[in-house]
């Protein structure tokens, strides 16, 4: 449906500690998200048929929610679809497909990390599309990231990773970037609940394009599945990943972004990486070799002074 007015985003309240908390809150639910979907691919389900689930229950509860509360956040101008339909693209659908497919072949905490290489791409996108020269800082966080990477991937041991799942993560961090600018771009003059409820409900058409509903062996989702010390029902965990990995995890970021700016948020969201790798650890017995712990903390610490300074430069 068309608007006749624009929707502009709401202007965020001063209140920076409830925006920590919230952001925070944020980074812990999204960062679940490998832990409780790598047993239902382990089950048999494709990264595919995870994705769908995830995406499309999770926009179904959005949407339904968003026209009970809040359906002034559901108008569309025309001019605003080629940004809507880009975000639910790369945003949504790439970003959880990818980082499914990576999860799947890797170490989750490994394919979280991939991801988060995100930071560095959109320092160069400011470089080389927006002509801002970058200062030396910045390109020594892009150095430490790419090192951290390097021992992340173990390259000395002929790229000891699965190479589908490597491209796959370094394809989430693609997608992750294109979310972060086009998200940018389009909370100019939109109200972010609306922009994250068709974002999800355009990603869920494209995936249900790679793996329709109907594809879901229903059958595996009522088996017993190994949870750390427990074997819960399958489909209990695919519940978690829909409510807390997506829908409540998008709903907290969107609180936070309320009251901190996103140059802010995002650094304080280097916590996810921290908690899918203590979670993996838990919950999946996935442990990183020493070298892979210095490069986590090599890549986030790169990522850390690139968010930093390409803030500075926004």
């Amino acid at each position: 449906m068309t608007a006749e007015l624009p929707l502009l985003a709401p202007p965020r309240a001063v209140h920076r500690g409830r925006g920590l908390v919230f952001v925070v809150l944020a980074a812990v639910l999204f960062s679940t998200s490998g832990s409780l979907a790598k047993p239902a691919m382990t089950a048999g389900l494709t990264p595919e048929q995870v994705a769908t689930l995830r995406i499309g229950l999770a926009g179904v509860l959005l949407l339904a929610g968003t026209a009970l509360f809040a359906p002034r956040a559901l108008r569309i101008r025309r001019g605003e679809w080629p940004v809507l339909l880009g975000y639910g693209a790369l945003g949504v659908a790439g970003t959880q497909l990818l980082y499914f497919i990576a999860a799947a072949r890797i170490p989750v905490g490994i394919a979280i990390l991939l991801e988060f290489m995100s930071p560095v791409l959109i320092a160069l996108w400011v470089r080389v599309v927006r002509k801002k020269r970058l200062p030396g800082v910045l390109w020594l966080g892009i150095g430490l990231a790419m090192a951290g990477l390097a021992l992340v991937a173990q390259v000395w041991q002929g790229l000891r990773l699965d190479f589908v799942g490597l491209l796959a993560g370094l394809g989430a961090a693609v997608c992750s970037a294109g979310y972060f600018l086009l998200g940018e771009r389009a909370l100019a003059d939109r109200e972010p609940l609306g922009l994250v409820t068709w974002g999800m409900v355009i990603g869920a058409v494209l995936v249900s394009v790679a793996a329709p509903p109907w594809t879901v062996p229903v059958k595996a989702t009522v088996q017993t599945v190994p949870f750390g010390p427990w074997t819960p029902p399958l489909w209990l965990l695919l519940a978690g990943l829909v409510v807390l990995s997506t829908a409540l995890a998008y709903l907290a970021g969107i609180t936070a972004l309320r009251h901190l700016p996103a140059s802010v948020a995002s650094v304080v969201g280097l916590v996810e990486p921290i908690a899918a790798a203590a979670f993996a650890w838990a919950f999946l017995g996935e442990a990183l070799a020493w070298p892979q712990a210095l490069g986590a903390v090599l890549l986030l610490s790169g990522a850390f002074l690139v968010q930093r300074r390409t803030a500075a430069l926004a």
